[in-house]
């Protein structure tokens, strides 16, 4: 199985902590608001006619079609994402981009409290937002935080470190 082009390890000898990074209540909130989106405008791109008391086009239908699947196509992009870390690096899908990273480009995972998610600091002086470890989810969040650190400190160390 690859994951954004990165080869990562599965069965027996796979070492646990490389499991996926993945926010848990963002996940089911944005799931559940996709659907509902999907059947509100599309009930009322059926119904607009009695809502409204006047003729309804077909363009106005559309509209609201076209409408609730845009909201849905982003809650679900919302629920996407994810950071896949194997033992090369991690690549890291947030709302609209997904970015490969080598081990070595992370210098230091940050997770404070005035902090919605995680965030990367990288060797070129940027940063990277990681949204799949969520302050929503409290303690689970915190401990995926330090997963990841642990992750960085393992994989980045470098001759030079000793």
């Amino acid at each position: 199985m690859t994951t954004g082009g990165a080869a990562r390890p599965e069965g027996p000898g796979a070492d646990p902590a490389l499991r996926p990074f993945r926010p848990r209540a963002a996940r089911v909130v944005s799931l559940a608001l996709a659907a509902a989106s999907v059947v509100l405008f599309g009930g009322i791109a059926v119904a607009l006619e009695p809502i409204t008391g006047r003729p309804a086009g077909l363009g106005d239908r559309a509209a609201f079609a076209v409408l609730g699947v845009a909201i849905a196509w982003f809650l679900l992009r919302e629920a996407g994402v994810r950071a896949d870390p194997d033992p090369d690096g991690v690549t890291v899908r947030n709302l609209l981009r997904t970015r490969r990273l080598a081990w070595a480009e992370v210098v230091s995972v940050r997770f404070g409290p005035d902090r919605p998610w995680v965030q990367l600091d990288l060797a070129d002086g940027g940063t990277l937002a990681v949204m799949a470890v969520q302050r929503a989810d409290g303690d689970r969040a915190r401990a995926e935080a330090r997963r990841l650190a642990t992750l960085v400190a393992r994989y980045s160390a470098t001759e030079r470190d000793d």
